[in-house]
């Protein structure tokens, strides 16, 4: 199944699901992460973000390569951040460089994003995947500077700026992406290929964030993960490329499509 979320003509969202005959149908979709297709035709309206997130976790270095390029050793546990739930925009929605907390390094990562379906707690890596609502793509967009020169080397204040976490352009369902650990992943700036990996490439699977990150704390449904970047970021290129107004960033992943973004600066 693939459900895209819109907003029709007066502003309120729906969930709508793709099928089989190209239409989308209105989907229900409940606290516990039961679907529910109805025979309701819908014409899908304006695109929104695929997940409104309760809460946005996020893993650094989970690529080898990508702690090989910027210096960073692999960690025996998972590193998890968190990212503002204001961070998310939605397909063709822009990325805002900050100017009024001025950051002149914001870089691209591309990662694929889960999104938990149902409470997970405690649960094992083998039955983790069982939690799952679905997989769809994330840039999970950082100011370096304000990471690594001025944040005093924690993640949060780079990395959660308003429109820091475009998601999109969809949901893809477990059944259509049995294994999330072997999908091809590149990233494009104005049509230029910069990040080209694969997700069998991670330190640590999905399954393994998702068991580390329900020990001890309830992931409710609606939170989604983003499992970390493979190497070619902007920071590690020589020259760095860092991302300018004008610019476009596109993401894709094997399965589930292409999130694309402009880039402007904001506007004081």
């Amino acid at each position: 199944m693939r459900l895209i979320r819109y907003a029709d003509e007066s502003g309120v969202a729906f969930y709508a699901a793709h099928g089989e005959d190209g239409n989308y149908y209105r989907t229900g979709l409940d606290d516990s992460g039961n679907l529910e297709v109805t025979e309701e035709r819908v014409e899908a309206g304006r695109l929104l973000a695929p997940v409104s997130p309760v809460t946005i976790f996020a893993v650094g270095t989970n690529y080898p390569l990508h702690g090989k390029e910027t210096g960073t050793k692999m960690s025996d546990y998972p590193v998890i951040f968190m990212k503002a739930p204001t961070t998310v925009i939605a397909p063709e929605q822009d990325i805002i460089l900050p100017r009024h907390l001025r950051s002149d390094k914001v870089d691209f990562e591309g990662e694929l994003a889960v999104v938990i379906g149902k409470p997970c707690k405690n649960v094992s890596e083998e039955e983790a995947l069982e939690y799952v609502l679905g997989y769809t793509i994330a840039n999970d967009v950082s100011a370096r500077d304000w990471q690594k020169e001025w944040g005093g080397g924690q993640y949060c204040r780079g990395k959660t700026f308003d429109t820091f976490c475009p998601l999109g352009p969809q949901i893809v369902s477990p059944d259509e992406i049995p294994d999330p650990n072997n999908l091809t992943l590149q990233t494009r700036v104005n049509g230029e290929l910069m990040q080209d990996g694969n997700t069998k490439d991670m330190h640590f699977s999905v399954a393994k964030v998702i068991s580390f990150l329900s020990g001890g704390n309830t992931l409710l449904p609606g939170t989604t993960i983003l499992t970390g970047t493979p190497d070619g970021v902007g920071l590690a290129r020589t020259p760095q490329v860092f991302l300018k107004e004008g610019d476009v960033v596109e993401i894709s992943i094997e399965g589930i499509g292409t999130l694309k973004n402009p880039v402007v600066e904001e506007k004081l």
